[in-house]
């Protein structure tokens, strides 16, 4: 985060609070419509992200101790994001600046289809200060926005929306590389842009949970996920005007982000609502050597990147609606065992006149570290079995999936089961949900 731009007194009021549902793997009688009709993204692998920033953590290793403007550390994070990213599909773009006496560098990747005209961007700066490493700041942002574009590709995900991310350079030197960005998009592009989302500071150590008031939507989308975690918001005032959302912000674009805190100190009632030390900074390590692959909190790392995924996925989605028809659920996990036998969710179908349709819905939801290990059916009430995967998937993480099946020659009533099995060793999961949806 840069510290040069002058901090906004007072945030602006919040949104009135709204009933949300629980986002998962429960629902609430009284959840929002917004809410109601989410999106669920796949998980975010924490594992993954922390990989990404033990390869930050390397480079700045390797390369004096930083990854800052004009030095050899932050070329070579550019060149790590970007060899990632091309290698899963993405449309990459490096663009260069100057900044006193350097080349600085942008990174823009865009995911293929959605509508061009309407694109939903997510950002973080790369660069750190030339004190340390920069591992939260903001290798913790860099690297959860990684991995969710890594997940839109292992996904295949289809937006309505168009899907962009970015990189930003010599952002702790006053925005630069965000700001040449903005300033170089001629306005037709700019106003296709409908939400910058923006992403700095998202694994302090002993950390607050703050969303951006900008954009309302983009406001209550961040605010339903936390709802839904049991996990109350604060609105962020401490990085106003100070990171990559403001040159956005000033030329009309929405925006919106997360953040974790900085230097600021965590109040009493801060520690009481969501732990860890009052009296001391959100991030004791801000701009120093110390903000190294030690100066994160998982539990925040992990609660932020997902909600990264869960704003990325519906605010892209274009989904204004709740589905029609009934559902039966069951959210509750199943392990299933490593090379071992195979394990069933199931849920309870009643209520439904005659036979089940053609176009049954089959909602999967599995966690699981290599998904070409896995065998998933769908077993009717009368023990018939429609296979949806047959080790199919590679090693890509996580089955997130709704499939069509002809169940029309099935009654509908009765216990239908999801049966999944790992037919390999070596990687594990569970069933995290499973529901059928009948129109």
């Amino acid at each position: 985060m840069n510290i040069s731009v002058p901090r906004r007194a007072t945030a602006a009021a919040a949104l009135a609070a709204l009933a949300l549902a629980g986002l998962t793997g429960t629902t609430t009688a009284s959840a929002s419509p917004a809410a109601a009709s989410a999106v669920t993204p796949p998980d975010i692998s924490l594992a993954n992200v922390k990989q990404h920033l033990a390869d930050l953590q390397s480079i700045a290793t390797a390369n004096g101790g930083n990854r800052a403007h004009g030095r050899t550390g932050y070329k070579a994070s550019i060149d790590f994001v970007k060899a990632k990213l091309d290698a899963a599909g993405y449309t990459t773009t490096l663009q260069q600046f100057s900044y006193n006496g350097a080349t600085g560098y942008n990174l823009i990747a865009d995911w293929p289809g959605g509508d061009p005209n309407q694109v939903v961007m997510s950002g973080s700066h790369l660069d750190s200060v030339t004190a340390g490493p920069g591992i939260n700041d903001n290798g913790s942002g860099s690297a959860a926005i990684l991995e969710t574009a890594l997940a839109v590709s292992r996904a295949q995900l289809q937006p309505t929306k168009h899907l962009r991310f970015g990189w930003w350079g010599a952002e702790e030197l006053g925005l630069v590389g965000s700001k040449y960005y903005v300033n170089n998009l001629p306005a037709t592009e700019r106003s296709k842009i409908s939400g910058y989302l923006n992403f700095d500071m998202i694994g302090s150590p002993n950390p607050g949970y703050f969303v951006y008031d900008d954009d309302p939507t983009i406001e209550q989308t961040f605010k339903d996920y936390f709802a839904g975690l049991g996990i109350p918001t604060e609105i962020e005032t401490e990085g106003d005007g100070r990171s990559d959302h403001a040159p956005f912000k000033n030329v009309g674009i929405p925006v919106g982000g997360l953040f974790s805190g900085a230097d600021y100190v965590k109040t009493a009632a801060q520690a009481q609502k969501w732990g860890g030390t009052s009296g001391q900074a959100f991030d004791r390590c801000y701009h120093a050597s110390c903000d190294t692959t030690a100066n994160i909190n998982d539990t925040a790392l992990d609660r932020n990147a997902d909600a990264i995924a869960y704003a990325v996925w519906n605010l892209s989605s274009g989904t204004t609606t709740p589905p029609t028809g009934t559902v039966f659920e069951n959210t509750a996990d199943v392990a299933i065992p490593d090379n071992g036998a195979a394990v069933t969710s199931s849920v309870t179908v009643s209520g439904v006149t005659g036979n089940a349709p053609s176009t049954l819905k089959v909602g999967v939801d599995v966690v699981h570290t290599w998904i070409g290990d896995l065998i998933v059916d769908l077993i009717a009430p009368d023990g018939s079995v429609y296979n949806l995967s047959n080790r199919a998937g590679g090693s890509a993480d996580n089955i997130n999936q709704t499939y069509t099946v002809d169940a029309s020659t099935e009654v509908a009533n009765g216990v239908w089961k999801l049966r999944v099995q790992d037919k390999a060793s070596a990687d594990t999961g569970y069933i995290n949900g499973f529901k059928l949806t009948f129109p």
